[in-house]
Protein backbone atom coordinates (compact mmCIF):
# COMPACT_ATOMS: atom_id res chain seq x y z
CA UNK A 1 0.00 0.00 0.00
CA UNK A 2 1.27 3.45 -0.94
CA UNK A 3 0.55 5.72 2.04
CA UNK A 4 -0.71 9.22 1.28
CA UNK A 5 -1.11 11.56 4.24
CA UNK A 6 -3.02 14.82 3.83
CA UNK A 7 -2.39 17.47 6.47
CA UNK A 8 -5.37 19.78 6.89
CA UNK A 9 -8.99 19.47 5.83
CA UNK A 10 -9.88 23.01 4.86
CA UNK A 11 -11.00 23.93 1.35
CA UNK A 12 -7.74 22.71 -0.24
CA UNK A 13 -7.09 19.65 1.91
CA UNK A 14 -10.61 18.22 2.06
CA UNK A 15 -11.22 18.63 -1.66
CA UNK A 16 -7.83 17.14 -2.55
CA UNK A 17 -8.29 14.15 -0.25
CA UNK A 18 -11.71 13.36 -1.70
CA UNK A 19 -10.47 13.66 -5.24
CA UNK A 20 -7.49 11.39 -4.59
CA UNK A 21 -9.73 8.80 -2.92
CA UNK A 22 -12.06 8.74 -5.92
CA UNK A 23 -9.27 8.56 -8.49
CA UNK A 24 -6.83 6.11 -6.89
CA UNK A 25 -7.48 2.40 -6.40
CA UNK A 26 -8.04 1.39 -2.79
CA UNK A 27 -6.06 -1.83 -3.28
CA UNK A 28 -2.91 0.22 -3.92
CA UNK A 29 -3.36 3.40 -1.91
CA UNK A 30 -4.10 4.25 1.71
CA UNK A 31 -5.20 7.84 2.32
CA UNK A 32 -5.18 9.42 5.78
CA UNK A 33 -6.38 12.95 6.52
CA UNK A 34 -5.18 14.72 9.67
CA UNK A 35 -7.21 17.67 10.91
CA UNK A 36 -7.36 19.43 14.25
CA UNK A 37 -11.17 19.60 14.23
CA UNK A 38 -13.70 16.85 13.43
CA UNK A 39 -15.71 19.16 11.16
CA UNK A 40 -15.13 20.88 7.85
CA UNK A 41 -14.99 24.59 8.65
CA UNK A 42 -16.23 27.07 6.06
CA UNK A 43 -13.55 29.63 6.77
CA UNK A 44 -15.07 32.13 4.36
CA UNK A 45 -18.17 32.24 6.57
CA UNK A 46 -16.43 32.58 9.93
CA UNK A 47 -17.23 36.30 10.10
CA UNK A 48 -20.89 35.22 10.04
CA UNK A 49 -20.27 32.80 12.91
CA UNK A 50 -18.54 35.53 14.91
CA UNK A 51 -21.41 37.93 14.30
CA UNK A 52 -23.87 35.47 15.84
CA UNK A 53 -25.13 33.38 12.94
CA UNK A 54 -25.13 29.58 13.01
CA UNK A 55 -23.38 27.70 10.22
CA UNK A 56 -24.26 24.29 8.86
CA UNK A 57 -22.61 21.41 10.70
CA UNK A 58 -20.40 19.43 8.29
CA UNK A 59 -18.69 16.48 10.06
CA UNK A 60 -15.66 15.27 8.13
CA UNK A 61 -16.70 11.69 8.83
CA UNK A 62 -19.79 12.36 6.71
CA UNK A 63 -17.85 14.33 4.09
CA UNK A 64 -15.51 11.37 3.56
CA UNK A 65 -18.15 8.65 3.97
CA UNK A 66 -17.79 5.88 1.43
CA UNK A 67 -14.39 7.05 0.19
CA UNK A 68 -12.17 4.83 2.32
CA UNK A 69 -10.33 7.85 3.70
CA UNK A 70 -9.01 7.43 7.21
CA UNK A 71 -9.72 10.52 9.31
CA UNK A 72 -7.40 11.34 12.18
CA UNK A 73 -8.61 14.19 14.39
CA UNK A 74 -5.35 15.45 15.82
CA UNK A 75 -2.96 18.38 15.79
CA UNK A 76 0.22 18.22 13.72
CA UNK A 77 3.29 19.10 15.78
CA UNK A 78 6.23 18.00 13.64
CA UNK A 79 7.25 16.66 10.23
CA UNK A 80 10.39 14.59 9.69
CA UNK A 81 10.90 14.78 5.94
CA UNK A 82 13.94 12.49 6.03
CA UNK A 83 12.17 9.65 7.82
CA UNK A 84 8.84 10.54 6.19
CA UNK A 85 6.90 10.73 9.43
CA UNK A 86 4.39 13.18 10.86
CA UNK A 87 4.01 13.63 14.61
CA UNK A 88 0.46 14.30 15.82
CA UNK A 89 -1.15 14.90 19.19
CA UNK A 90 -4.72 14.08 20.19
CA UNK A 91 -6.61 13.26 23.36
CA UNK A 92 -4.82 9.94 23.65
CA UNK A 93 -1.30 11.35 23.40
CA UNK A 94 1.49 11.60 20.84
CA UNK A 95 1.64 9.41 17.75
CA UNK A 96 3.67 9.13 14.55
CA UNK A 97 2.25 8.60 11.05
CA UNK A 98 4.43 7.27 8.27
CA UNK A 99 3.89 8.41 4.69
CA UNK A 100 5.17 7.76 1.19
CA UNK A 101 3.55 10.89 -0.23
CA UNK A 102 2.61 13.95 1.81
CA UNK A 103 0.10 16.63 0.83
CA UNK A 104 0.64 19.69 3.00
CA UNK A 105 -2.51 21.83 3.28
CA UNK A 106 -2.35 23.34 6.76
CA UNK A 107 -3.39 26.76 5.45
CA UNK A 108 -2.92 30.03 7.30
CA UNK A 109 -4.13 31.98 10.30
CA UNK A 110 -4.15 35.61 11.37
CA UNK A 111 -0.87 37.41 11.98
CA UNK A 112 -0.13 38.12 15.64
CA UNK A 113 3.19 39.95 15.30
CA UNK A 114 2.01 43.22 16.85
CA UNK A 115 2.36 43.58 20.65
CA UNK A 116 -0.83 42.70 22.49
CA UNK A 117 -2.64 41.05 19.59
CA UNK A 118 -2.16 37.51 20.87
CA UNK A 119 -3.32 38.44 24.38
CA UNK A 120 -6.13 40.91 23.73
CA UNK A 121 -7.40 40.70 20.15
CA UNK A 122 -9.77 38.35 18.33
CA UNK A 123 -9.68 37.09 14.76
CA UNK A 124 -11.93 35.20 12.36
CA UNK A 125 -9.33 33.04 10.61
CA UNK A 126 -10.19 29.96 12.71
CA UNK A 127 -13.36 28.60 14.25
CA UNK A 128 -12.24 28.70 17.92
CA UNK A 129 -11.26 32.37 17.68
CA UNK A 130 -14.46 33.25 15.83
CA UNK A 131 -16.45 31.62 18.64
CA UNK A 132 -14.46 33.55 21.27
CA UNK A 133 -15.29 36.77 19.45
CA UNK A 134 -18.95 35.75 19.31
CA UNK A 135 -18.98 35.14 23.05
CA UNK A 136 -17.38 38.55 23.65
CA UNK A 137 -19.95 40.29 21.45
CA UNK A 138 -22.70 38.49 23.38
CA UNK A 139 -21.27 39.94 26.59
CA UNK A 140 -21.42 43.44 25.12
CA UNK A 141 -25.07 43.01 24.24
CA UNK A 142 -26.50 46.13 22.60
CA UNK A 143 -23.76 48.47 23.77
CA UNK A 144 -20.06 48.46 23.15
CA UNK A 145 -17.26 49.48 20.81
CA UNK A 146 -15.76 47.10 18.27
CA UNK A 147 -12.61 48.02 16.36
CA UNK A 148 -11.66 46.01 13.28
CA UNK A 149 -8.01 46.41 12.29
CA UNK A 150 -7.15 45.89 8.63
CA UNK A 151 -8.28 46.98 5.20
CA UNK A 152 -8.39 43.67 3.35
CA UNK A 153 -11.35 41.51 2.38
CA UNK A 154 -11.54 39.78 5.78
CA UNK A 155 -11.57 43.11 7.63
CA UNK A 156 -14.31 44.55 5.41
CA UNK A 157 -16.47 41.43 5.71
CA UNK A 158 -16.03 41.23 9.48
CA UNK A 159 -16.86 44.90 10.04
CA UNK A 160 -19.99 44.92 7.87
CA UNK A 161 -21.27 41.58 9.18
CA UNK A 162 -20.94 42.62 12.81
CA UNK A 163 -22.50 46.02 12.12
CA UNK A 164 -25.47 44.45 10.34
CA UNK A 165 -26.05 41.61 12.81
CA UNK A 166 -25.54 43.74 15.94
CA UNK A 167 -26.73 47.26 15.13
CA UNK A 168 -26.43 48.39 18.74
CA UNK A 169 -22.65 48.13 18.66
CA UNK A 170 -20.46 51.02 17.53
CA UNK A 171 -18.19 49.52 14.88
CA UNK A 172 -15.09 51.20 13.50
CA UNK A 173 -12.27 50.13 11.21
CA UNK A 174 -8.63 51.21 11.16
CA UNK A 175 -6.48 50.59 8.09
CA UNK A 176 -2.94 51.54 7.11
CA UNK A 177 -4.03 52.67 3.68
CA UNK A 178 -7.19 53.81 1.95
CA UNK A 179 -10.29 51.70 2.47
CA UNK A 180 -10.90 49.77 -0.74
CA UNK A 181 -8.14 51.68 -2.48
CA UNK A 182 -7.43 48.72 -4.74
CA UNK A 183 -11.02 48.61 -6.03
CA UNK A 184 -12.29 50.20 -9.23
CA UNK A 185 -14.27 53.47 -8.97
CA UNK A 186 -17.70 51.82 -9.08
CA UNK A 187 -16.87 49.19 -6.50
CA UNK A 188 -15.23 51.65 -4.12
CA UNK A 189 -18.20 54.01 -4.24
CA UNK A 190 -20.47 51.08 -3.41
CA UNK A 191 -18.18 50.03 -0.55
CA UNK A 192 -18.13 53.48 1.02
CA UNK A 193 -21.92 53.78 0.73
CA UNK A 194 -22.28 50.44 2.53
CA UNK A 195 -20.03 51.61 5.38
CA UNK A 196 -22.07 54.80 5.67
CA UNK A 197 -25.29 52.79 5.70
CA UNK A 198 -24.02 50.60 8.55
CA UNK A 199 -22.64 53.60 10.45
CA UNK A 200 -19.09 52.20 10.49
CA UNK A 201 -16.44 54.81 11.31
CA UNK A 202 -13.33 54.50 9.15
CA UNK A 203 -9.83 55.59 10.21
CA UNK A 204 -7.66 55.57 7.10
CA UNK A 205 -3.85 55.82 7.05
CA UNK A 206 -3.85 54.55 10.61
CA UNK A 207 -1.32 51.89 11.61
CA UNK A 208 -2.13 50.11 14.87
CA UNK A 209 1.10 49.26 16.66
CA UNK A 210 -0.15 47.96 20.01
CA UNK A 211 -3.33 46.37 21.34
CA UNK A 212 -4.40 46.55 24.97
CA UNK A 213 -7.43 45.16 26.75
CA UNK A 214 -9.65 48.22 26.25
CA UNK A 215 -7.92 50.15 23.46
CA UNK A 216 -5.65 50.01 20.43
CA UNK A 217 -2.75 52.40 20.03
CA UNK A 218 -1.81 53.85 16.63
CA UNK A 219 1.71 54.72 15.46
CA UNK A 220 1.08 58.42 16.14
CA UNK A 221 0.01 57.67 19.71
CA UNK A 222 -3.75 57.98 19.13
CA UNK A 223 -5.71 55.62 21.36
CA UNK A 224 -8.90 54.05 20.02
CA UNK A 225 -11.23 52.76 22.73
CA UNK A 226 -12.39 49.22 22.02
CA UNK A 227 -14.30 46.59 23.96
CA UNK A 228 -13.40 44.01 21.29
CA UNK A 229 -10.53 44.45 18.85
CA UNK A 230 -10.78 42.23 15.76
CA UNK A 231 -7.38 41.68 14.14
CA UNK A 232 -7.63 41.23 10.37
CA UNK A 233 -4.37 42.80 9.23
CA UNK A 234 -2.95 39.86 7.31
CA UNK A 235 -2.29 36.12 7.29
CA UNK A 236 0.58 33.95 8.43
CA UNK A 237 1.26 30.31 7.58
CA UNK A 238 2.02 27.59 10.10
CA UNK A 239 5.73 27.50 11.09
CA UNK A 240 5.90 23.69 10.93
CA UNK A 241 7.02 23.69 7.29
CA UNK A 242 10.03 25.91 7.98
CA UNK A 243 11.03 23.99 11.10
CA UNK A 244 10.88 20.68 9.23
CA UNK A 245 13.61 21.65 6.79
CA UNK A 246 11.33 22.01 3.76
CA UNK A 247 12.45 24.98 1.67
CA UNK A 248 10.28 28.02 2.35
CA UNK A 249 10.22 31.67 1.32
CA UNK A 250 10.68 34.40 3.97
CA UNK A 251 7.00 34.45 4.98
CA UNK A 252 7.04 30.68 5.65
CA UNK A 253 5.18 29.49 2.55
CA UNK A 254 6.60 26.36 0.91
CA UNK A 255 8.34 27.00 -2.39
CA UNK A 256 6.88 24.67 -5.01
CA UNK A 257 7.26 24.01 -8.72
CA UNK A 258 4.45 24.39 -11.27
CA UNK A 259 3.10 20.95 -10.25
CA UNK A 260 2.90 21.91 -6.56
CA UNK A 261 5.85 19.74 -5.55
CA UNK A 262 8.20 21.07 -2.90
CA UNK A 263 11.39 22.13 -4.68
CA UNK A 264 13.45 20.61 -1.86
CA UNK A 265 11.39 17.44 -1.20
CA UNK A 266 9.51 16.18 -4.29
CA UNK A 267 7.51 13.66 -2.25
CA UNK A 268 5.85 16.62 -0.50
CA UNK A 269 3.06 18.38 -2.40
CA UNK A 270 1.42 21.59 -1.26
CA UNK A 271 -2.05 23.09 -1.72
CA UNK A 272 -3.76 26.19 -0.39
CA UNK A 273 -2.30 29.15 1.47
CA UNK A 274 0.88 27.25 2.38
CA UNK A 275 2.03 27.14 -1.26
CA UNK A 276 4.28 29.79 -2.78
CA UNK A 277 3.73 29.51 -6.51
CA UNK A 278 3.84 31.95 -9.40
CA UNK A 279 0.50 32.39 -11.16
CA UNK A 280 -0.30 32.94 -14.82
CA UNK A 281 0.34 36.68 -14.44
CA UNK A 282 3.90 36.19 -13.20
CA UNK A 283 3.01 37.10 -9.62
CA UNK A 284 2.72 34.86 -6.55
CA UNK A 285 -0.81 33.58 -6.02
CA UNK A 286 -2.39 35.35 -3.02
CA UNK A 287 -3.66 33.47 0.01
CA UNK A 288 -7.33 33.00 -0.90
CA UNK A 289 -10.07 30.44 -1.48
CA UNK A 290 -9.62 30.87 -5.24
CA UNK A 291 -5.95 29.96 -4.90
CA UNK A 292 -6.91 26.96 -2.76
CA UNK A 293 -9.01 25.62 -5.63
CA UNK A 294 -6.32 26.14 -8.25
CA UNK A 295 -3.47 24.68 -6.19
CA UNK A 296 -5.48 21.69 -4.99
CA UNK A 297 -6.48 20.85 -8.58
CA UNK A 298 -2.85 21.01 -9.65
CA UNK A 299 -1.50 19.12 -6.64
CA UNK A 300 -3.94 16.23 -7.01
CA UNK A 301 -3.28 16.03 -10.75
CA UNK A 302 0.45 15.85 -10.05
CA UNK A 303 0.11 13.21 -7.33
CA UNK A 304 -2.09 11.04 -9.54
CA UNK A 305 0.24 11.46 -12.50
CA UNK A 306 3.43 10.85 -10.55
CA UNK A 307 2.11 7.72 -8.86
CA UNK A 308 0.21 6.13 -11.74
CA UNK A 309 2.37 7.17 -14.68
CA UNK A 310 -0.44 9.16 -16.29
CA UNK A 311 -0.02 12.49 -18.04
CA UNK A 312 -0.26 15.41 -15.61
CA UNK A 313 -2.77 18.03 -16.68
CA UNK A 314 -2.08 21.70 -15.98
CA UNK A 315 -4.65 23.52 -13.88
CA UNK A 316 -5.11 27.24 -14.45
CA UNK A 317 -3.30 29.39 -11.89
CA UNK A 318 -5.11 32.59 -12.85
CA UNK A 319 -6.42 35.11 -10.32
CA UNK A 320 -9.49 36.85 -11.66
CA UNK A 321 -10.86 39.06 -8.91
CA UNK A 322 -12.19 39.75 -5.42
CA UNK A 323 -15.61 38.84 -4.08
CA UNK A 324 -16.50 40.75 -0.91
CA UNK A 325 -19.65 40.28 1.14
CA UNK A 326 -21.14 43.34 2.85
CA UNK A 327 -23.59 41.67 5.19
CA UNK A 328 -26.13 39.11 4.03
CA UNK A 329 -27.81 41.08 1.23
CA UNK A 330 -24.99 43.08 -0.33
CA UNK A 331 -21.65 42.30 -1.94
CA UNK A 332 -19.06 43.37 -4.51
CA UNK A 333 -17.46 41.29 -7.23
CA UNK A 334 -14.43 43.13 -8.61
CA UNK A 335 -12.63 41.66 -11.64
CA UNK A 336 -8.91 42.31 -12.09
CA UNK A 337 -6.65 42.28 -15.14
CA UNK A 338 -3.44 40.31 -15.70
CA UNK A 339 -1.49 42.76 -13.54
CA UNK A 340 -4.02 42.40 -10.69
CA UNK A 341 -5.34 45.91 -11.28
CA UNK A 342 -9.06 46.43 -10.79
CA UNK A 343 -11.12 46.71 -13.94
CA UNK A 344 -13.47 49.72 -14.13
CA UNK A 345 -16.72 47.80 -13.81
CA UNK A 346 -17.96 45.64 -10.97
CA UNK A 347 -20.98 43.61 -9.94
CA UNK A 348 -22.54 45.12 -6.83
CA UNK A 349 -25.56 44.74 -4.59
CA UNK A 350 -27.99 41.85 -4.08
CA UNK A 351 -27.00 40.11 -7.30
CA UNK A 352 -23.36 40.00 -6.22
CA UNK A 353 -24.47 38.68 -2.81
CA UNK A 354 -26.46 35.87 -4.42
CA UNK A 355 -23.51 34.98 -6.66
CA UNK A 356 -21.14 34.81 -3.69
CA UNK A 357 -23.58 32.70 -1.69
CA UNK A 358 -23.83 30.28 -4.61
CA UNK A 359 -20.04 30.09 -4.92
CA UNK A 360 -19.61 29.31 -1.22
CA UNK A 361 -22.38 26.72 -1.29
CA UNK A 362 -20.82 25.06 -4.33
CA UNK A 363 -17.40 25.03 -2.66
CA UNK A 364 -18.84 23.32 0.43
CA UNK A 365 -20.75 20.81 -1.72
CA UNK A 366 -17.57 20.01 -3.65
CA UNK A 367 -15.88 18.79 -0.47
CA UNK A 368 -17.91 15.59 -0.60
CA UNK A 369 -18.39 15.58 -4.40
CA UNK A 370 -14.86 16.31 -5.72
CA UNK A 371 -15.63 14.66 -9.08
CA UNK A 372 -18.66 16.97 -9.46
CA UNK A 373 -20.95 14.02 -10.09
CA UNK A 374 -18.77 12.47 -12.79
CA UNK A 375 -17.84 8.76 -12.61
CA UNK A 376 -14.83 7.85 -10.49
CA UNK A 377 -11.76 6.37 -12.17
CA UNK A 378 -9.68 4.12 -9.94
CA UNK A 379 -6.10 4.24 -11.19
CA UNK A 380 -3.54 1.67 -10.07
CA UNK A 381 -0.09 2.34 -8.70
CA UNK A 382 2.41 2.14 -11.53
CA UNK A 383 5.40 -0.18 -11.30
CA UNK A 384 8.68 1.48 -10.41
CA UNK A 385 10.11 1.10 -13.92
CA UNK A 386 6.95 2.63 -15.39
CA UNK A 387 7.30 5.67 -13.14
CA UNK A 388 10.93 6.12 -14.16
CA UNK A 389 9.94 5.93 -17.81
CA UNK A 390 7.12 8.44 -17.29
Amino acid sequence: MHRIVVLGAGYAGAFSAGRLARRLHSDDFEITVVNAEPDFVERLRLHQLAAGQDLRHRPLAEVFAGTGIRLRVARVTDIDVERRTVTVVDGEGIDGLEYDTLLYALGSTATVDVPGVDEHAFHVAARPSALRLRARLDELGEDGKVLVVGGNLTAIEAATEIAESRPGLRVSLATRGELGGWLGPKARRHLLRAFDRFGITVHEHTAIERVEQTEAIAADGTAFASDATVWAAGFAVHPIAASSGIEVVPNGQIRVDRQMRSVSHPDVYVAGDSAFVIGENGRPLPMSCASAGATSNQATAAIIGDLTGRRISSASLAYVGNHISLGRNDAIFQLVDGDVRAKPGALCGRTAARVKSAILSTAAWAMSHPNFGMPSHRYRLAAAHDLVAA
